[in-house]
């Protein structure tokens, strides 16, 4: 799954890697360290700009709120358990096939957060001895240093109870389409393990490759059974792990010293 990542890149470089043509200054987001359900966070897509004369897309970065909200839906509660959607599945499913077929985005990280339990926690926790065993944070992150192109969903919802020029009418929500994690080496593993993805989670966000960025923001690309070619995994040996502070298992903490690569996992959280 992806339940917490890192957003440190500037807007203007999101902007100069991605080719987006269109960002407000005012959507500007702080370096965000410990990104958590709930909070803003930048997305990439195409779409025609509001009160455009031109139908033709452009490609945007805007200020989204990670936790999608059907537009169906009747209140937004929800969209704090819809931070993640299934490959596998996200065509069908009625809170994601709409957005799968015309509002696709892509959501820019440094890395992503993943917890593993460890092995002497485990049999604690096995042995009934612990009942909430300490869990070691990793960070996971492209090997060459480039941006995590996280392929996503996003949806419009309108605030029923709010009048149209109220600036919370509308709401812009997003989600990540997660898929099964990879089982082939990791590019640079931690000496102490784990050696591969799947060691640490059976699931991480899908990253897309450059090769894919265009296909999958092009709204005019509708058809399910091409768009879900899109979804196969990268290429293996792209990635790398290595363990952080326990620290960034509580959501206020936020600072770059939460990427700081440990030599080992804390103790008490031994792979």
């Amino acid at each position: 799954m992806c339940g917490r990542y890192a957003a440190s890149r500037r807007p203007e470089d999101l902007a100069g890697i991605f080719e987006v043509e269109k960002w407000e200054p005012e959507e500007t987001l702080d370096p965000d360290y410990n990104v958590a359900p709930t909070k803003d966070v930048y997305a990439v897509l195409d779409r025609p700009l509001k009160d455009a004369q031109s139908p033709k897309p452009v490609r945007q970065l805007r200020r989204l709120k990670w936790g999608l909200v059907p537009s169906w839906a009747k209140t937004p509660e929800g969209g704090a358990r819809m931070i993640n959607a299934r490959a596998e599945t996200v065509h069908e499913k009625p809170s994601y096939r709409r957005a799968f077929a015309a509002r696709r985005c892509i959501v820019p990280a440094d890395g992503y957060y993943e917890w593993v339990t460890g092995s002497g926690e485990r049999d604690l926790e096995v042995e009934g001895k612990k009942k909430r065993p300490r869990k070691q944070p990793y960070f996971v992150l492209p090997a060459d240093g480039s941006v995590f192109a996280m392929a996503g969903l996003y949806e419009f919802w309108r605030d029923r109870t709010l009048p149209d020029d109220h600036p919370r009418a509308w709401w812009v929500t997003c989600s990540v389409i997660t898929t099964e994690a990879e089982t082939s080496p990791l590019a640079v593993a931690p000496a102490e393990g784990p050696y591969a993805l799947a060691d640490i989670h059976p699931r991480m966000p899908l990253m897309l490759t450059p090769d894919r960025w265009d296909a999958w923001l092009d709204p005019a690309r509708t058809d399910v059974d091409g768009l879900r070619e899109l979804l196969a995994p990268p290429p293996a040996g792209l990635m790398r792990a290595y363990p952080v502070s326990t620290a960034v298992s509580n959501v206020r903490n936020n600072g770059p010293e939460l990427l700081k690569e440990l030599e080992g996992p804390e103790e008490g959280t031994l792979f």
